[in-house]
């Protein structure tokens, strides 16, 4: 009787795994925004007249634009005074399954992605979503902001580049005079090798705003993409691609629904369901692959669960903190993390030097350790802690990005790097100048941080390698990982010890409570350094520090 008991419990609790794998699965979703742009000024209240309105307004941009072709254009929702703009459209190079299924995903991800923004811009892979609180129909988005990008490089000649341009300007010519606003076509150069383009726009501009923001891709592409075969350039307001092969039209009467395989594990999980319903043997060996299997799961629900909700905190509804990247964005700025770009490795994880195309800028990201659980205590202080400080002497975080697997930081990139490799550097040695204006900036720094903040920060691991050098040798001081917030009004220590050995207060060693004497005590230390360039520590053999 016993044994059948466990059998049966086996058998629940494995049923329990295969519901918490397909939910773990559907927040798997590949529909991840490829940028969203919130607003940052207004924002409204959770319950407030404008969000039911804005609810209603986001299940038309989703259901009425399936019905209607793939695309709705002016749309409203509610009484005057808050009433909710909005503008959905898949993009012609998709499949029909594809754009009803992002017009379906889209509304939910605009609410997670820009909670409690009044105005909000989506751009899918697939399709684009608007809306807002002002009547915006017509009016093109700022493309620099709003740009996907999708590159295939090799080596063109000058014949098919020119035959390309012809091409491509003749569609814009076409698509602003249609209807839909979108154009598709081909060309063929000397050697007979076809090129084929699509552009489009946003069905609620005006034939001037189409042609304004298709004629600038078209000329950004030509200009810095002469000699790749492939580009696709995708905005919240335009569109364009060409490619060397015909380029699949979305047709809204196709039946090619795509289906989701089940996974492997799935597969696996519904195996052992009946095995361990016919085999008294084979319960405990069920129960343990399942129970980790559960734990595999809860522990990456919860990260991200945990993610999700400290980045929301931060991305409204003041609208000062950074918004997030995606991670292919960074992974393309980076060369997918090529070793070539690797600036520095650490002890959480390691950092790339990158360069974000839309934005025309140089970064360095922080990529925590996948597997280390001080790598994401870190990014937690990170994204919690700096994105909310302004001084020049900071050190500025600019977006960051987490998925099931990756936990990343953007920061501006400091040309100089860091200040150790100049101290320690025989044969350029950093002149006084420079190190008098370094102790002065990270002084001020470490004064905003303690005093001038609203609520104190002991930052806990000030020494020369986490103080960056920009192109003016303009100290900034960086690396929050270990940072912790603290009350002006009460007694400003925390008990977990934290620093590096040789730039430790002593008593905070003994102790294990760190204060703001402590940061001033490593701050000391580094002005030692700076002034005779001599470590605090130095490593020998027998695992001895002098």
């Amino acid at each position: 009787m016993a044994c059948h008991r466990l059998r049966r419990l086996a058998v629940m609790l494995v049923v329990l795994a295969v519901a918490c794998s397909f939910r773990a699965d559907a927040s798997d979703d590949p529909y991840q925004p490829e940028w969203p742009v919130c607003s940052l000024g207004d924002s409204f209240a959770r319950g407030s007249p404008y969000e039911t309105n804005l609810n209603g307004l986001l299940k038309k941009l989703s259901y009425d634009a399936v019905e209607n072709d793939g695309f709705l254009i002016n749309a409203t929702f509610g009484e005057p005074n808050n009433v909710a703009f909005g503008v959905s459209m898949c993009f012609q190079d998709s499949y029909w399954a594809d754009c009803v299924r992002c017009l379906d995903l889209a509304p939910s991800y605009a609410t997670r992605a820009c909670p409690y923004n009044r105005t909000v811009a989506l751009l899918f892979n697939d399709c684009v979503i608007r809306y807002s609180d002002m009547n915006f129909f017509s009016v093109a988005t700022d493309q620099n902001v709003s740009v996907g990008i999708v590159v295939t490089a090799y080596l063109n000649s000058s014949v098919v580049v020119e035959a390309r341009r012809q091409m491509l300007n003749k569609l814009v010519d076409e698509a602003v005079a249609s209807e839909p606003l979108w154009a598709y076509g081909n060309a063929t150069h000397k050697d007979k090798s076809p090129v084929y383009g699509l552009v489009q726009c946003r069905r609620d501009l005006s034939q001037d705003q189409c042609r304004t923001c298709l004629t600038s891709f078209v000329e950004y592409v030509l200009a810095y993409f002469p000699n790749n075969t492939a580009a696709s350039f995708k905005s919240i307001s335009c569109f364009v691609k060409y490619h060397p092969e015909p380029i699949k039209l979305l047709d809204p009467h196709e039946n090619t629904i795509k289906p989701t395989p089940l996974k492997d594990n799935k597969s696996l999980i519904i195996g052992l369901i009946a095995a361990a319903a016919t085999s008294p043997f084979l319960f405990l060996l069920v129960l343990g692959i399942l129970l980790r299997i559960f734990f595999r799961w809860w522990q990456k629900r919860r990260i991200i669960d945990n993610a999700d909700e400290t980045s929301n905190q931060f991305l409204s509804p003041n609208g000062a903190s950074p918004n997030r990247f995606s991670y292919d964005m960074l992974a393309t700025a980076t060369s997918n993390f090529s070793d070539s770009k690797k600036l520095g490795e650490g002890g959480f994880g390691s950092v790339y030097k990158g360069f974000l195309i839309k934005m025309n800028l140089d970064v360095a990201i922080k990529r925590m350790s996948k597997h280390s659980r001080q790598g994401w205590k870190e990014y937690i202080s990170e994204i919690t802690i700096i994105s909310h400080l302004r001084h020049r002497n900071l050190v500025q975080l600019i977006r960051f990005c987490h998925t099931q697997d990756e936990l990343l930081l953007v920061y501006k990139l400091m040309p100089k790097g860091s200040l150790d490799k100049h101290l320690h550097n025989q044969e350029n040695i950093l002149p006084w100048k420079h190190r008098y204006d370094i102790v002065l900036g990270i002084g001020s720094a470490l004064w905003y941080l303690h005093q001038d903040c609203e609520q104190g920060v002991l930052h806990r691991d000030i020494k020369p390698s986490n103080v960056m050098l920009d192109e003016s040798y303009t100290a900034k001081l960086g690396d929050f990982g270990l940072a912790r917030l603290v009350d002006h009004t009460k007694e400003t220590h925390t008990t977990e010890p934290a620093g590096t050995t040789g730039y430790m207060d002593p008593e905070c060693t003994a102790t294990g409570r760190f204060s703001m004497e402590s940061d001033i005590y490593s701050f000391g230390v580094l002005l030692l350094e700076v002034a005779c360039g001599r470590r605090p520590a130095i490593m020998h053999k027998g695992r001895d520090f002098r």
